[in-house]
Order: structure tokens, then sequence, then C-alpha cells
């Protein structure tokens, strides 16, 4: 089942998310393709595979997070759909088999409880920061930071989709600390699936 999640979100990603014109990097430089995975992560179907996705692959390698999070806005679908998928799988398992979600916010909020964290947040706890897609890898170390700062414990970091010709993947695991980064797919792939589906 797991490989059944993949391949479909694979699909859906080449179908949905990529497309072929001239876009700058934010790394700086250019490239002949975009992938904006949240035009997948937003619609039904692909947020409910994407948090299948990395349910299982959290599973694969191990992973117990007491919770997933990242920086608003690329990783809110996805926290929010691991974050579900966890429930609907462990529903008649005892609570604390499923896993919470917190959202980083981009700057500290100035009002009301002025928290950069939204949602979960407990000093010790084993977390997983996630996101949609890595280029530089700014995004994740930003969050990693954060729920660093709030005392959470970064056991590992995920993304949908990883560029790999931006460099993001040395900054991410500089910033990890020896937590692992995976992703479960490189652009390539989404680029070879999108062509496979151009000759159906």
């Amino acid at each position: 089942m797991a490989d059944d999640h993949k391949n479909a979100l694979l699909t859906m990603l080449a179908r949905k998310s990529f497309g072929l014109r001239e876009t700058r990097l934010s790394a700086g430089g250019s490239s002949d393709y975009y992938i904006d995975c949240r035009t997948t992560t937003l619609c039904a179907e692909g947020g409910r595979l994407t948090g299948l996705v990395i349910l299982d692959l959290l599973r694969e390698k191990q992973l117990s997070p007491l919770a997933v999070g990242g920086l608003t806005l690329g990783a809110d679908p996805v926290v929010c759909n691991v974050a579900a998928a966890s429930a609907w799988q462990f529903g008649k398992s005892p609570a604390s088999a499923a896993i919470d979600g917190f959202l980083v916010r981009k700057e500290q909020k100035a009002h009301g409880a002025g928290r950069r964290i939204e949602g979960f947040c407990k000093a010790g706890a084993p977390v997983v920061i996630v996101d949609d897609a890595c280029s530089t890898g700014a995004s994740i170390i930003t969050a990693i930071h954060s729920a660093r700062e709030a005392e959470m414990r970064v056991i590992g970091v995920v993304c949908i989709v990883e560029r790999e010709e931006a460099g993001g993947r040395p900054a991410v695991e500089a910033a990890a600390h020896g937590a692992p980064f995976y992703s479960v797919f490189c652009a390539q792939q989404v680029r070879y699936a999108y062509d496979d589906l151009g000759r159906q």
C-alpha cells in the first residue's frame, strides 16, 4: 500500500504541480521548469496522499515524533495532513500514538501571547520538520531553529520534493545537527513522471 500511495502522489505532482517554463530560483539563477507543490497538497486527494506518504516514510525510517511542524506557508497543508492521517490510522489505538502538528510563523506574533510557534509545543519532545519542497533549505532551517529555540528535539527532516541543483541539502543537514534529512522525491523524478504523462 505504501508504494501505491507514493506512486499516486508522484503522478498527481506531475499532473498538477509541474510545468515547463523559465523560472527564477530563490538560490539565484534560473530553471526551465517549476514545481508548485501547493497545488497538490491543498487539493483533497493530494492532501490525503501527502499525509499517508509521509506517515509511511516515518514508519519506514523508524522515526517516532510526537509532532511534525514547519514554516508557514508551504508546510501548512503537509503538517495538517500528516496529523490527520495519523489520527485516522491510530483512531482505535491509544491517543498517544497519533502525531500532532505545529506551525512556525515567519515573524513572532506582535500581540496576544506573542508566540512564534502555533499548535504543539512541548520542551524535550521529539519532532520532525516537514516542508513541501527544498531548494535553498532556508524555510526548513528557520523551522529547525525555531523548534530548537522552543526546546523541542528535532529528530528528522522530511520534504516532498527536493530540487537537488539548488544546494539546499548540505545547508539543511548542517542545521539538523545529525538528524536525518529525507526527501520523498527529487525534482527529476517529478519531471520524468511529467514526461511519461505526455507520452500516454
